[in-house]
């Protein structure tokens, strides 16, 4: 366990803390928007996969790959 606190001490938050909380907008975003569009480039479940488990890139995969243009 002190290993454990060792390694979070070290761990330079001012640097990791945005990377965070942009992962966790972008994240948030995508779902949001993934939920009221009625129609994707592939099936939703799969953008789901996308976006949750490919950190920071899967949701900007899903914005510039996943979403249908109209018109």
């Amino acid at each position: 366990m002190n290993e454990i606190q060792e390694a979070l001490q070290s761990i330079n938050w001012g640097i990791v803390a945005p990377v965070i909380l942009i992962q966790l907008i972008l994240m948030v975003t995508a779902l949001v928007d993934l939920i009221r569009i009625k129609e994707t480039n592939g099936p939703k479940w799969l953008w789901v996969l996308i976006i949750l488990l490919i950190n920071i890139i899967g949701p900007v995969v899903y914005f510039i790959f996943g979403r249908r243009q109209n018109g």
